[in-house]
């Protein structure tokens, strides 16, 4: 069990559908809510604002307990239709600043476990990928590209104390897929419930849960 009464959590990508529940359900089981979003001027695309970012969070709280990367972003369309600055965006933001962010967290993290404390990270790589979707091919190897550094990285970080944990849900009724970065969204079934979504990762991190597959949800 992960205690969140008082635990210090950034949450980035803060603004979003999934990301602002989470961070709205984590405040009300009595975690300190450290929130990051673009729109608040962080483009994490930049190493010196992940470092900026995880060092006003920890400065302003004293440490940090928790993060969780609930940013990204989402394009449509044909694989042999895709322009390489739409690839280079879904990786950089999907991938490869999700990677940075969870690089340059673990000293931080592994603090708070000699603290005691029970620190967490949280990522949301989704459905996709476990089943890549066509019209959506780059957006799911961005996907899976996180999913499976996570994999790899939750068995280093388990030395630290630290637990990596991935959800992967299906379609969730959130705007992500009203602004893609290209293309047009495809009509989807029936999408879940954005906020039960947030309510069962929660759950996930004070159950000391390890792994969120689509079956989860």
């Amino acid at each position: 069990m992960t205690n969140l009464q008082g635990a210090v959590v950034l949450v980035v990508g803060a603004t979003g559908g999934l990301g602002s529940r989470i961070a709205d359900q984590l405040e009300s089981n009595g975690a300190v809510v450290a929130r990051s979003s673009r729109s608040a001027g962080h483009d994490l695309r930049e190493p010196s604002v992940i470092r900026e970012v995880l060092e006003t969070t920890h400065t302003q709280h004293g440490r940090l307990d928790g993060l969780v990367v609930a940013s990204g972003v989402v394009a449509f369309g044909a694989a042999s239709e895709l322009e390489t600055t739409t690839v280079d965006e879904l990786f950089a933001v999907n991938t490869t600043s999700a990677i940075q962010l969870i690089a340059q967290s673990q000293s931080y993290l592994a603090a708070s476990a000699q603290d005691g404390r029970e620190p967490f990270v949280v990522t949301l790589s989704g459905v996709v990928a476990e089943t890549p979707v066509a019209g959506l091919a780059a957006y799911s190897a961005s996907k899976a590209g996180l999913a499976a550094f996570v994999v790899a990285a939750a068995r280093e970080y388990r030395r630290s104390g630290i637990r990596i944990l991935d959800a992967r849900p299906g379609h969730t009724g959130t705007t992500l897929s009203e602004h893609p970065i290209a293309g047009t969204a495809p009509r989807f079934g029936a999408a879940l419930d954005p906020d039960q979504v947030a309510a069962r990762i929660v759950t996930a991190i004070v159950d000391g849960e390890k792994d969120l597959p689509s079956t989860a949800f």
